[in-house]
C-alpha cells in the first residue's frame, strides 16, 4: 500500500522556495531555524531532490526547485481556496475588506476618482488599494498579491481570466493655442512638422504611430521620451512638443489646458481588460468588485 505523502509539507514547500532561505521560512512559519532544517529534511526526502543548496554565503534552489516553484504556490493558493467556507451572496454595504487592482498612473488618474466615488455609496466600508504597474506580469496574481490586473492582454497564462473592460484609441494632444490646435484637421505634414514627445517604460523612441507614418514615407522627430503618459501630458502643456495618448488618459484632464485631435494616420484599436486568477472566480466580494470596474469603465467610456 502505498503512503499518502504529508501535505502539511507543502507549506513548508512552498514558504522554503520562496524565501530560499531556511532562516527566513522559519521566521515565516514561526518555527524554530532547527525544527525548519528538519522539515527542509523530510522534503528533500520525499521529492528526492536537494531543493537548497549552498552557494557561498547564501542558499540558491535547484533546477528542479525552480522548475516546481510556480506549481507549489499555485497548489497552496488553491487549497486555501478549497478549504475557505463559501460565502452566501453580500449586499455590498456590509463588505468589510480591502481590494487591490494593479494598474498604470493614467488607469488610476482616469477612472480611479469615480471607481472610489462609486464604490464609497454601496460599499463604504470597502478599501481600495491602487498597486503600481511597473511591467506586465501574471506573477502578482498567481502569487494573490493582486485581486485585479487592468491592462492591454499580454502573456498572462492559460489559466488567467479575462474581461474586457472598454475599447480605447491613440488621440495627439497639444496645449492649448498650439498651432495645430487652430486647425480643424490635422494633415500628416502638420503631424510630423512639430517635435514629440513619446511614453515608453523601455525607453524607447518608437510608437504605435511610427509604423504607419513610415508607410506614407515619413518619419516624426522624437524630442523627448517620458517613462508613462502622465508625463507625456504635463510636457505636452509645458511645450510645443505633440504627445501621443489613449483618449481614456483625458478624462480627467482640467479643461482648456490641452487640446486633443484625431491622428492623421491609423492605429489599432486598444481593448483594455480586467484580468483575475480562477481561485477568485466564484467569489461573491471579488464578483462584486469586478462588476463594479465594468460598469465604471462602461458609463464613462460607452461603446
Amino acid at each position: 500500500m502505498t503512503t499518502e505523502p504529508d501535505l502539511n509539507l507543502l507549506i513548508a514547500l512552498d514558504v522554503l522556495l520562496n524565501e530560499a532561505s531556511v532562516a527566513a521560512a522559519a521566521r515565516r512559519l514561526g518555527l524554530s531555524a532547527s525544527a525548519m532544517s528538519r522539515t527542509l529534511s523530510r522534503l528533500r526526502s520525499v521529492t528526492g531532490d536537494p531543493l537548497l543548496v549552498r552557494a557561498g554565503r547564501n542558499m540558491v534552489l535547484t533546477p528542479w526547485a525552480e522548475a516546481i516553484r510556480e506549481r507549489s504556490q499555485n497548489a497552496v493558493l488553491e487549497a486555501r481556496a478549497v478549504l475557505r467556507p463559501a460565502v452566501a451572496e453580500q449586499h455590498p454595504a456590509s463588505l468589510d475588506c480591502t481590494f487591490t487592482l494593479r494598474a498604470n498612473d493614467g488607469f488610476v488618474e482616469a477612472f480611479g476618482p469615480a471607481l472610489i466615488a462609486t464604490a464609497a455609496l454601496s460599499a463604504p466600508l470597502v478599501r481600495l488599494v491602487f498597486a503600481p504597474k511597473p511591467e506586465k506580469s501574471v506573477k502578482p496574481l498567481r502569487e494573490g498579491r493582486v485581486d485585479l490586473e487592468i491592462g492591454v492582454l499580454g502573456e498572462m497564462g492559460p489559466e488567467i481570466r479575462v474581461q474586457a473592460l472598454f475599447r480605447d484609441r491613440f488621440v495627439g494632444v497639444v496645449r492649448q493655442g498650439h498651432p495645430l490646435s487652430q486647425l480643424p484637421d490635422v494633415s500628416i505634414s502638420d503631424y510630423v512638422a512639430w517635435g514629440h514627445v513619446v511614453a515608453s517604460r523601455s525607453g524607447r523612441a518608437e510608437g504605435p504611430v511610427d509604423q504607419a507614418l513610415a508607410e506614407q514615407g515619413v518619419q516624426r522627430r522624437v524630442s523627448a521620451v517620458v517613462p508613462a503618459f502622465p508625463a507625456s501630458l504635463a510636457v505636452a502643456r509645458a511645450s510645443d512638443l505633440v504627445a501621443l495618448v489613449p483618449a481614456s488618459f483625458l478624462l480627467n484632464q482640467p479643461a482648456g489646458l490641452l487640446h486633443r485631435f484625431e491622428l492623421p494616420v491609423k492605429t489599432a484599436a486598444i481593448t483594455v481588460s480586467q484580468m483575475w486568477h480562477p481561485r477568485s472566480e466564484v467569489d461573491p466580494a471579488q464578483r462584486w468588485l469586478r462588476q463594479l470596474l465594468l460598469t465604471v469603465c462602461r458609463q464613462r467610456v460607452p461603446d
